[in-house]
């Protein structure tokens, strides 16, 4: 079977969707968890789930795996997030064909990052240096699959600046981008500047925030640490403050806060990552929140 795109749900919506990412376990052993983690959350009836990529060898059947294992207990659509990394250009035209195959349509396409320890990322031999590349393959391939790419509300790490960022992201949307999730963020002036600095720039698809939940000082520190994302000194002061159980409920406080503030603001949905935690995802604070404004027609525009 075949799952609609993200780009039929998001055009049909009547309320904000809400998605997931999911990350996939690293050896088999760890699946029985992530199976345990999904159950808990079924509950939460996600929209559509995405989940990340490894590039190479076990990695990538694990993600495969993990991909099949979301939609078989029920977690669908799914987005298979797919990078550049380590591959040539056949080799991720066979990756394209394979997830095709799999009767997935719909695919996150990323660079990806440089590996560990290097500054600098390098394609593979006749590889791809580029989002948009893959972007253009996936199309070439499959016109049917809808095509997710990243934005950066504080810009990517190697732009020069906003301007030369968002000149990046309209060339993936040219080459057939169906939507952009953003970078987490802590801040929600951040996204809706970005938002109309990319209207501005002529990028006129959907654009999904993405939110991380943290729930101590250490967890900030650690999600901002490969980007140019910031936080807010209140956030920084609230997760400071008090027990690990007041961090915690700080960090579920300032995420609900968001969250309601993106709705108002008129988003067309919100994305987690939620890095395959139940826990958060489960906090009645969030689900109260969740269940409030999912309930509730508006006219996002964003």
């Amino acid at each position: 079977m075949t799952w609609p795109t993200i780009r039929e749900i998001l055009a049909a919506r009547r309320q904000p969707t809400l998605s997931l990412e999911f990350y996939p376990p690293k050896d088999p052993l760890s699946f029985g968890i992530l199976g345990g983690s999904i159950e808990r959350m079924r509950p939460v009836r996600p929209d559509f789930v995405t989940c990340t990529y490894g590039a190479g060898g076990s990695s990538r059947e694990f993600s495969f795996a993990a991909w099949e294992l979301l939609a078989r207990m029920g977690f669908q659509p799914v987005v298979a997030h797919l990078t550049c990394v380590g591959a040539s250009r056949a080799d991720l035209a066979a990756q394209v064909d394979r997830i095709h195959a799999a009767g997935i349509r719909n695919i996150m396409a990323l660079r990806g990052d440089p590996p560990r320890g290097e500054t600098e990322f390098k394609p593979a031999p006749d590889g791809l240096a580029y989002a948009a590349d893959l972007v253009a393959l996936i199309k070439e391939r499959h016109p049917d699959i809808c095509c997710g790419v990243a934005g950066y509300p504080e810009t990517h790490p190697e732009a020069d600046s906003l301007v030369d960022d968002l000149r990046h992201l309209k060339t993936k949307v040219e080459a057939g981008a169906d939507f952009i999730t953003t970078q987490l963020f802590y801040d929600n002036a951040v996204y809706f500047q970005f938002v109309a600095a990319a209207r501005e720039a002529g990028i006129t698809v959907p654009i999904l925030p993405g939110l991380m939940p943290v729930s101590s000082v250490a967890q900030l520190e650690r999600s901002l640490a490969f980007s140019r994302a910031t936080a807010p000194a209140a956030l920084r002061t609230a997760l400071a403050a008090g027990s690990a159980d007041d961090a915690r409920a700080a960090g579920i406080a300032w995420l609900t806060e968001q969250i309601e503030g993106l709705v108002a603001g008129g988003v067309p949905g919100i994305h987690l990552y939620i890095l395959n935690q139940a826990r958060t995802i489960l906090d009645p604070r969030l689900a109260e929140c969740l269940a409030r404004w999912r309930r509730l027609p508006t006219g996002a525009t964003t």
